[in-house]
């Protein structure tokens, strides 16, 4: 029966060739193929092949209330056959599916089928051969019973898909019975009625899902016409079938993949008012349908799973890393935004701030980039824009897990307060938060959760209430194995860096000196490791020894304190570690005096009480203090000139405290010659000092005149009234005293042990800075101070150039020192020679060759300022004579024990410290790279194939540095530089070279910028694809993220080649 069927709907459908022949128009065609497989149809049911199909078609024929026999419309008279074949079919099927279920579900049958045989197939199952036939049908049924009967604007019109629809829309007639709208319902409701049939569903909805949405909103929805224009070949629907042709659309929706319901419900809304690019003028979606669709679009939004759908069905096919920030954009704003149509704002956020939350833990790679930045952008939106509602249903929910661990219920008696996965997902979202955050504000296009450059300050505030559970659990990852350590290091640098200074600096204070609530965790509790890798929140073993107890707390404090300044050590572009060390050094020095006499007996007991309290928080203090001057390096800690000041000013405060009490020792002494030679080194032109720190030195004027007034020494008093008058002045009165103590300040170390060794008729000054031992009186002229205080620098005190005196003598002594035994005196012995090769001076020229050898000997020295300076030597030595030195370090780095150099035994270690010399000439060279760095390309490229992964490693690093300085020149390398490179890419095991590998790429583009699509035009190709393999198959986390910066400005550079800048020029042309 099936085969019958579809044999009679394949006749029913055949072309007829013979039409097109003969002039005739395409309607007149097309009307003469359809009567013709009509006449053909009735012909092959009448004979006996195909009786069971025509008594089955005579049967429903019978059933149907819409079947019109005597209608005059030709087509429609088709559409009525294909109705009736399909509807033939899918009764046919279901009975047959109705007796294969009951078979399968009653009794075992006699002879069971072995194990080995596939189960039967269902019968409703169609060849390949019968499917294309059923689904050229539906095409016919469609374009003739369903299209052409869409108001204008629903759907797509019949002219706009083919040439076809055109020919359709001249043969149909509507004028004739029965009406447009009794057609179009009786085709939708046969086309559902067929659709029930999964197999015949299947066909339906992949093909002609949207056109059947199109007809039901137009059934169920369009407004009637007035009752005066309705006549009687046009009467519209009843309203029990306007209510069933809605209750069918809801159906429909609620049956079929949502992604692909949203992308037909937008398709159906449409949004453009003007035409395509071809010129093709769309017709907009009338109002009720584009209503319509928002609401059912708002409906699917707010179900279950809904906004992933939605996601889905808008980004699906984008691509992974390089998917369009606008679309992602477009769909957060979407997300972010209430419908219209909702009654309350408040339960549509409840609704759809736990499915953004849910995008965010999708694993597979490029679904969960596209998942996260959508699901970001719209939480930072709901969160700017919606406050109340971003707090209560996004970042509570957020930071639910971190919240637990701050309160746990006293009831709580279970073992693990808040388990593994629940601590992982909260730290991995928040961290994705603000990821995604800096990479859609570092590219300006998509302006998350910023106001004016501000960060939202709902976001920091609901953040800073857990930042002290974040740091604790932070601290944990430190002491053990946790992939939550970054994320956590992440989290808490990016609060840092973002929130107001105030507030970071008491967070600071609280974490390291007040140390709160235990860290913030309730108390009694800890985390503890995780199976996988992560942590959880469990109750605390109690601890029964004192001492134990009390060594377990030095111990956290201390480990807290060491956590603390290595988050400072990483903010290296920030101010805030200056900021914490000077307010740590401005409260450890406010002490309160207060006379005890004067005090009653309740104040004088609370005052002894806050001081016993308050001894811990000073130890903790004194603690910091040294923790951060022994790990920070002091470029971080004073990185500005306010922040020296504010230093040198707590030094002067210390060192009055210290004139009162009459107490001053050595280490004040030189503590306030160093404070005040520091200002006077600003003064003299060290850093560029704007208004802001003159107005902050005012600071320093009142302790000075205390320092001025009351110091012992009358040197230090004629300094610190010197550096008064300077900081009053702003520079304008610059006394002699204040140069040259800048000048003593700035002498290198051990200048004073080669001093002596100078012949020279003034002996050395010992004090901080060149100035007389008498005192020299305030009403001196300051032109004879200044004179005086110049001649005794230039008697006793030797500039940072100490060569420059005796010249052949000095350069002697150097010469000798370089080899002394005692590292300082040594390094500065090299550090000299360095500054004569560099002044130019005859006698390191004419000693060009015994530098070298001086040099290199010092390079295998153990101490790391003794082959610093060694290296920095060589640098100046290769910038003076290239020719010469590039080829000797060249012979160097390329000795192996192999050769005739085995028997000076020259380590690894000392061939990569050549190579990083030779790095740096490379960088000192410029312009003349081209030049001499030829021969420098091909020794690090034969070092690639070193057996040493260091050596390989070094020379692809020194090759990427390299590279960038050769522009034009790399040409002819091109080719070998790439073949070595992907060569190693693919093929090197050692995970340090291959990232050096992807590196020296990254610097190539970086350096050739503009100039790459056309140095790199026979390899660019090679190169790409050698990035993308790294991307999609290594697995080493640091070379992908290589690859991928690599990528980003790869791309950035043929975006500007394919698409330059637009200039706007004026031209004078000389017209003939």
């Amino acid at each position: 029966m099936t085969t019958s069927l579809l044999t009679a709907l394949s006749i029913l459908i055949k072309p007829i060739r013979e039409t097109h022949l003969g002039g005739v128009t395409p309607q007149e065609a097309l009307l003469s193929a359809l009567q013709r497989n009509q006449v053909e149809l009735q012909e092959r049911l009448a004979a006996v092949e195909l009786e069971e199909a025509r008594c089955l078609l005579e049967e429903v024929r019978g059933e149907v209330p819409w079947f019109c026999a005597d209608t005059e419309d030709l087509t429609w008279r088709f559409v009525q056959e294909c109705l009736l074949l399909l509807l033939c079919l899918a009764r046919h099927l279901s009975r047959l599916l109705e007796a294969f279920s009951q078979s399968q579900t009653g009794p075992a049958p006699a002879k069971p089928h072995p194990p080995e045989t596939a189960p039967p197939l269902p019968p409703d199952v169609l060849s390949v051969a019968q499917q294309k036939t059923l689904g050229s049908g539906l095409q016919f049924l469609v374009t003739l019973g369903l299209c052409p009967y869409l108001s204008l604007g629903v759907g797509v019109s019949l002219g706009l898909r083919s040439a076809f629809g055109a020919a359709v829309k001249g043969a149909v007639r509507c004028d004739a019975p029965p009406p447009c709208e009794r057609r179009l319902l009786t085709t939708v409701m046969v086309l559902l009625e067929v659709s029930a049939v999964s197999s015949l569903a299947t066909l339906v909805f992949t093909r002609h899902l949207g056109d059947l949405m199109a007809a039901l909103c137009q059934l169920g929805y369009c407004p009637q016409r007035p009752e005066g224009e309705v006549t009687d070949s046009s009467k519209g629907l009843t309203v029990e079938e306007r209510k069933s042709c809605r209750q069918a659309l809801q159906g429909l929706l609620g049956r079929v993949y949502q992604p692909i319901v949203i992308k037909e419900l937008l398709a159906l809304q449409g949004g453009a008012k003007a035409g395509t690019g071809a010129g093709v003028a769309l017709t907009r979606a009338p109002p009720w349908l584009r209503c319509l669709c928002g609401q059912l679009l708002s409906e699917r939004l707010v179900q279950p799973h809904g906004v992933q759908a939605v996601v889905r069905a808008i980004l699906e096919g984008a691509g992974g890393g390089d998917s369009d920030w606008r679309k992602c954009d477009a769909v957060a704003k979407v997300l972010a935004t209430c419908p219209q149509q909702c009654s309350s704002a408040e339960s549509y956020y409840s609704q759809v701030c736990p499915q953004v939350l849910e995008l965010l833990h999708f694993k597979d790679k490029i679904t969960a980039q596209q998942f996260q930045r959508v699901a970001t952008r719209a939480a930072l939106t709901i969160v700017q824009d919606q406050p109340e509602f971003g707090r209560r249903f996004l970042l509570s929910p957020l930071f639910a897990a971190l919240c637990r661990c701050a309160a746990v219920p006293g009831d709580d008696v279970s073992q693990h307060a808040v388990p593994e996965l629940e601590l992982t997902r909260c730290v991995e979202d928040v961290y994705k938060v603000r990821k995604w955050f800096y990479h859609l504000f570092i590219y300006h296009i998509l302006n998350i959760c910023v106001v004016g450059n501000t960060p939202s300050a709902v976001l920091l505030s609901t953040l800073g209430d857990v930042v002290p559970i974040i740091f604790s659990l932070f601290c944990f990852t430190k002491q053990n194995v946790s992939h939550l350590r970054a994320p956590c290091q992440e989290i808490l640098l990016w609060y840092l860096s973002h929130t107001e200074t105030s507030s970071a600096l008491s967070l600071l204070n609280d974490l390291c000196v007040t140390q709160r609530d235990g860290g913030g965790v309730t108390s009694g509790f800890q985390f503890s490791p995780s199976s996988e890798g992560g942590a959880t929140f469990t109750r605390q073993q109690p601890i029964g020894d004192e001492d134990d107890a009390l060594y377990e707390k030095v111990f956290g404090e201390q480990w807290r304190v060491g956590c603390v300044v290595q988050l400072l050590a990483e903010m290296k572009d920030s101010d805030l570690p200056g900021d914490f060390f000077l307010s740590l050094l401005h409260e450890q020095e406010t002490d309160e005096d207060v006379d005890a006499a004067l005090m009653t007996l309740l104040e004088l007991e609370q005052r002894l009480e806050r001081r016993g309290q308050g001894r811990g928080q000073k130890l903790a203090l004194l603690h910091t203090l040294a923790v951060m001057c022994a790990e920070l390096p002091h470029t971080l800690l004073l990185r500005k000139a306010s922040q020296v000041v504010g230093f040198v000013g707590s030094m002067l405060q210390r060192a009055c405290v210290g004139l009162d009490r009459g107490s001053e020792g050595t280490v004040d002494s030189q503590t306030l010659g160093m404070g005040m030679g520091l200002v006077a080194t600003l003064l003299s032109g060290a850093a560029q000092l704007t208004v802001e720190d003159y107005s902050s030195m005012t600071e320093l004027l009142v302790p000075l005149e205390q320092v001025s007034q009351r110091h012992p020494e009358a040197a230090v008093q004629e300094l610190a009234y010197d550096l008064r008058a300077s900081i009053a002045t702003r520079g304008a009165y610059h006394p002699g005293s204040v140069t040259s103590a800048a000048r003593t300040l700035s002498r290198p170390a051990g200048s004073d042990v080669h001093r002596t060794r100078q012949a020279s008729p003034t002996p050395a000054h010992t004090t901080f800075c060149s100035i007389s031992p008498r005192a020299v009186p305030e009403t001196r002229d300051p032109a004879s101070r200044d004179g005086e205080c110049s001649g005794t620098m230039a008697a006793g005190i030797s500039t940072p150039s100490p060569v420059s005196s005796a010249p052949e003598k000095v350069f002697s002594d150097w010469l000798q020192e370089a080899c002394d035994p005692d590292v300082p005196t040594r390094t500065m012995a090299l550090r000299a020679l360095t500054q004569a090769v560099r002044e130019g001076l005859k006698r390191a020229i004419e000693s060009q060759e015994q530098l070298l050898m001086l040099f290199l000997e010092n390079l295998e020295h153990e101490d790391s300022f003794v082959y610093l300076s060694a290296i920095q030597g060589l640098v100046v030595l290769a910038d003076s004579f290239p020719e010469q030195i590039l080829t000797r370090l060249l012979a160097e780095y390329q000795a192996n024990p192999s050769t005739a150099s085995a028997s000076r035994g020259r380590s690894l270690e000392t061939r990569l410290k050549v190579g990083e010399a030779l790095m740096r000439a490379s960088r000192a060279m410029g312009d003349l790279a081209p030049h001499y760095g030829r021969p420098l390309v091909g020794a690090f490229l034969r070092g690639t194939r070193d057996e040493d992964s260091s050596v390989r490693a070094s020379c692809l690093s020194n090759l990427g540095e390299l590279c960038q300085l050769l522009h034009f020149s790399l040409g002819p390398l091109a080719q070998e530089l790439s073949v070595c490179l992907t060569a190693l890419i693919k093929t090197e095991r050692d995970v340090e070279v291959r990232r050096a590998a992807v590196y020296v790429i990254a610097l190539l583009l970086r350096g050739l910028s503009d100039r790459a699509p056309q140095v790199l035009e026979d390899i660019l190709l090679e190169l790409y694809r050698a990035l993308k393999w790294v991307v999609r198959s290594d697995s080493d986390e640091v070379a992908v993220l290589q690859a991928q910066l690599a990528l980003e400005e790869l791309d950035s550079v043929m975006r500007r080649f394919i698409f330059p800048q637009q200039k706007l020029e004026k031209k004078i042309v000389v017209l003939p």
